[in-house]
């Protein structure tokens, strides 16, 4: 094989990091493949835009066609982002024998299946490596490093720009509209941040993790979310007073045959690995039955972060070609979608109350949760400037979803309680 022919579609930030990489460690590729690696043909939205990149200007095109239709073409590289119109471009790739990298998270949570079919039936490579955490390699560390174990957790911080937010509320005391408006300068977050912050980015990602370390197909329908716009600074500060971190937690659990995927704002103890992974940082927490615990850290987005796990996928493509086996490393998922229902989820919760301060309220408060059989871990009870109102501050042990659910409805209709402040999911034991 003379060179390998890469058609690049989209030249933002990571497309300019992709062509980087390939430029600047082309010897480290040689002697990877054998083969010189050229970027054939580069679709772009504006011809005369400035980039971070210098690019023979014949070399760009606003014709994806001149990229699809190109037998000579070996690879397809997607960074342009987008669902429906992406998907027909790579699938089209695929269908003419081109193998594909993608970084497109949000087209491979939705059409994933759909695409890794179509790779298959054509004999092609499709990864994805960058999808999911930028520069950690973390689905190949569950694809390759952990392929001979059998996965029963997974639990991250996926998502940079609510992890750099959280961080900087946490640190400083700000208020979430302020440390927003920094990360959109910053440019860690969107001018539309709702992706991130709701909570649908992560989710995304999550569903990507659990179809791949469970063997399911896993939907993101099946993910349940919420994101991080109503956390106040009290809730952090209260958090912190009983020795917990907050951060938007992706899971993924499996016990027997059943799963649950959930993404949420999660106060974690002080002593949880997660909790000390700080601003725009991932971290991905991996329980395994044989190896038990490992932990994936990196950059979770950048130009060149993302770009490397881009560039790896574009090594594993081109080893397969030199070997003869592109098509044949996509696994179909080994067990049916089994998920979990909301008494078969369990967790402590953390709660925030504001009552009426008068006799009995707090005797009757407990009665609630005594009839579904929760009990605390920690409790605060604490004047209000308002007169007559008190605020309480708990933590229960163990909970199924479903009796916290049901304590929640109860609790709303008790003429005591003037109103749930807050109520977040509790990872780890809160100081004594």
């Amino acid at each position: 094989m003379e060179s390998i022919s890469i058609g690049l579609l989209g030249l933002g930030t990571v497309g300019s990091g992709v062509v980087q990489i390939i430029e600047k460690h082309q010897d480290k590729l040689m002697h990877q493949v054998g083969c010189p690696v050229v970027v054939k043909r580069v679709l772009v939205k504006d011809l005369n835009k400035e980039r971070a990149v210098k690019m023979d200007r014949s070399l760009l095109t606003l014709n994806p066609e001149d990229i699809l239709n190109d037998s000579d073409i070996d690879v397809v590289i997607e960074v342009m982002g987008g669902i429906e119109e992406t998907r027909d471009h790579l699938k089209k790739a695929l269908d003419n024998g081109m193998h594909v990298v993608t970084a497109n998270k949000d087209l491979m949570a939705v059409y994933g299946p759909e695409l890794l079919a179509a790779a298959a039936q054509s004999g092609c490579d499709l990864f994805y490596e960058a999808s999911v955490a930028g520069g950690i390699p973390i689905l190949r560390g569950l694809v390759d490093g952990l392929a001979s174990d059998r996965i029963t957790k997974m639990m991250g911080i996926v998502n940079g720009t609510t992890n750099f937010i959280l961080t900087k509320m946490s640190k400083n005391g700000s208020a979430y509209e302020e440390v927003l408006n920094e990360a959109q300068e910053l440019g860690y977050a969107e001018s539309d941040p709702t992706a991130d912050v709701e909570g649908l980015d992560a989710a995304r990602k999550m569903a990507i993790l659990s179809t791949l370390g469970f063997s399911m197909n896993i939907d993101l329908d099946d993910v349940k979310v919420k994101g991080i716009t109503e956390i106040t600074e009290e809730d952090l500060q209260y958090g912190k007073q009983l020795g917990y971190t907050m951060k938007l937690i992706g899971i993924a659990h499996r016990e027997g045959e059943k799963v649950e995927v959930s993404v949420q704002p999660t106060l974690l103890s002080e002593s949880h690995p997660l909790a000390s992974v700080q601003d725009e940082y991932n971290a991905v927490y991996v329980y395994g039955e044989a190896v038990g615990e490992t932990m994936f850290y990196g950059p979770g987005a950048g130009s060149l972060p993302t770009a490397t796990a881009v560039v790896s996928d574009l090594v594993g493509v081109m080893k397969n070609m030199r070997l003869g086996v592109n098509g044949k490393s996509a696994v179909a998922p080994q067990y049916d979608k089994k998920l979990k229902g909301a008494y078969e989820i369990y967790s402590k919760y953390f709660l925030r109350l504001h009552v009426k301060d008068e006799v009995g309220t707090f005797a009757n408060i407990t009665s609630i949760f005594s009839e579904h059989h929760v009990s605390f871990e920690k409790i605060l009870q604490l004047p209000l400037k308002e007169k007559g109102l008190a605020e309480i501050v708990l933590v229960t042990h163990q909970a199924s979803l479903k009796d916290y659910e049901d304590i929640l409805v109860n609790l709303r209709d008790l003429p005591a309680v003037q109103t749930i402040k807050s109520s977040y999911r509790v990872e780890g034991s809160a100081r004594v």
